[in-house]
């Protein structure tokens, strides 16, 4: 059994409880997500089943879509409304005001993700160590932000935000950082991750659906990677691939890309340096 599982993750629920509920349904140990989304957080959970758990590494760099709500005027140690409030401010910007500021977080950036993360220092989930009450100092994480809009909601001190951002990205950092940007505070309230690469929150499937349909609900592994480069070898390659053998990558210009020949996808493969072909992800049923 190998493929791609688009869940639509359920609020109240960790990343590794559905991961399980998944395991249990599929009736296979070969399975692991591909990113994690916090218990508040809704939406595209990706999943990697059989030898798709082989692109981890691929997938977790995906671009990502987030819908999130923050309420200004409060600051919690998790930076999410689930935690214990801090600090409170009576400054509660406009919505004109916030969109003054967005244009200034549009590009790479250093960001500092929250203390209540999955982080690991000395071995240790951050998490863990605050939930602990000791001191938590991360470092600041290069990341992108490509887009970014606000609308108001029903409230006067809560405000939507739709982000379009890199992996690696803390969505709750960035309430954080807009808040600070404008004098006050911000605690995230929701947050649905609607796009995770090629994958969206519109042709993800529930867990109760996956209930029903079992392994139907899985994508073939091409699903994922349809958005490389590929390159295509000569049959006569084909031998050489399935021993082991590194064919040669001269002329071949991408860094890394989707490896076929004789109509079968092999794997993920780049050039080492010695210009060989090398699949560093085995692919091939």
């Amino acid at each position: 059994m190998n493929g791609i599982l688009n869940i639509n993750k359920p609020k109240g629920m960790t990343s590794s409880d559905v991961v399980a509920k998944a395991r249990r349904l599929l009736e296979t140990k070969s399975i692991g997500h591909f990113g994690t989304l916090d218990p508040m957080g809704e939406g595209v959970l990706l999943m990697g089943v059989g030898k798709a758990t082989r692109l981890f590494d691929q997938m977790l760099k995906k671009d990502k879509e987030y819908e999130a709500t923050f309420i200004f005027g409060i600051n919690t140690d998790t930076l999410d409304t689930d935690g214990k409030i801090t600090d409170k401010s009576s400054e509660i910007p406009t919505l004109k005001e916030i969109e003054s500021v967005l244009p200034r977080f549009i590009g790479k950036q250093a960001q500092v993700p929250p203390a209540y993360s999955a982080k690991s220092i000395n071995g240790k989930r951050a998490y863990d160590l605050a939930r602990e009450g000791k001191q938590v100092i991360l470092k600041p994480c290069e990341i992108e932000i490509f887009d970014v809009n606000v609308e108001p909601t029903d409230t006067f001190d809560c405000f939507k935000v739709r982000l379009h951002c890199s992996s690696g990205t803390y969505v709750r950092s960035f309430g954080r950082d807009l808040a600070e940007s404008l004098g006050t505070y911000a605690a995230m309230s929701s947050i649905k991750r609607t796009r995770c690469g090629l994958f969206d929150v519109e042709h993800s499937v529930t867990l109760e659906t996956l209930a029903r349909i079992g392994k139907d609900a899985l994508l073939p592994i091409e699903a994922a990677i349809k958005d490389m480069p590929e390159i295509v070898l000569p049959d006569d390659c084909y031998i050489k691939l399935s021993n082991g053998i590194k064919p040669d990558g001269n002329g071949i210009t991408h860094k890394r890309f989707a490896l076929r020949c004789k109509g079968e996808l092999f794997g993920i493969a780049e050039i080492n340096d010695d210009s060989k072909i090398e699949i560093v992800s085995y692919l091939k049923d």
